[in-house]
């Protein structure tokens, strides 16, 4: 069963200086009927003026991945890490046990464009941790390129969580399928262009969950980036 996420249904949020779109319900967003699917709880694709951020905040038990699409993005955290994170690079933060951190872009014209994701993790009370990674474009054209798992497989980060997750660019005759588990769940983001998964069209922001699917085909692509997420049902039983 494949069900459409229309990128128009989600909530908004306009900060001014941070404008955002919530595939789930998230602050003052609020619908049961999207509370998270399986263990992902969280996908905001924020825009972050230039000169502007998330001051220090806390976190705790949660699996945080950063995967900026234009623009930059500066981290800081109580664990001593500090970096950039740009285009192509994947930042999983582990909230564990309590970490605080902050976010900024720092570029004086230019807007931030990212995903903020949160995974439920397996178990609690982990070891704050992080790591990042880069990913290039021809790792991921025409492909799923792996980019975070359980095992760290594939040069992918680690998670502290039963899910993977993908990214691929897809143009033209492009195309790429990916074997699922019916047991588990699969949700399918287009952070930009368009896709037909399982023969069901989607624009940018468009997302699909699938439930109960053996596999999943991406083709018809035009200028698309996808994100894919091959997921545990999650103990809350959010669906």
């Amino acid at each position: 069963m494949i069900t459409l996420r229309k990128s128009v249904e989600r909530g908004y949020a306009d900060h001014g200086w941070l404008k955002s779109f919530h595939s789930f319900s998230f602050a003052d967003y609020h619908d049961p009927a999207h509370m998270g699917w399986g263990n992902l709880r969280v996908i905001n694709e924020d825009r972050v003026a230039p000169g502007r951020g998330f001051g220090t905040h806390g976190h705790r038990d949660m699996e945080i991945i950063s995967y900026v699409l234009d623009g930059e993005l500066g981290h800081q955290d109580s664990i001593g890490n500090g970096a950039t994170i740009r285009p192509g690079e994947v930042q999983r933060m582990s909230a564990g046990r309590g970490i605080l951190h902050s976010e900024y872009n720092r570029a004086v014209t230019q807007t931030t464009h990212f995903l903020q994701i949160w995974i439920e993790p397996d178990r609690r009370g982990v070891e704050p941790g992080y790591e990042q990674k880069d990913f290039p474009a021809e790792d991921k054209r025409g492909r799923l390129r792996l980019v975070a798992s359980p095992d760290g497989r594939e040069g992918s980060v680690r998670l502290h969580a039963d899910a993977s997750m993908y990214v691929g660019l897809f143009d033209g005759a492009e195309q790429a399928e990916l074997a699922l588990d019916p047991q588990r769940l699969a949700y399918v983001h287009v952070a930009r262009g368009s896709v037909s998964v399982n023969g069901v069209a989607l624009e940018t922001g468009d997302a699909a969950k699938l439930q109960g699917e053996a596999l999943l085909r991406l083709d018809g692509g035009r200028d698309a980036e996808v994100i894919v997420f091959d997921l545990a049902p999650g103990a809350s039983g959010r669906r």
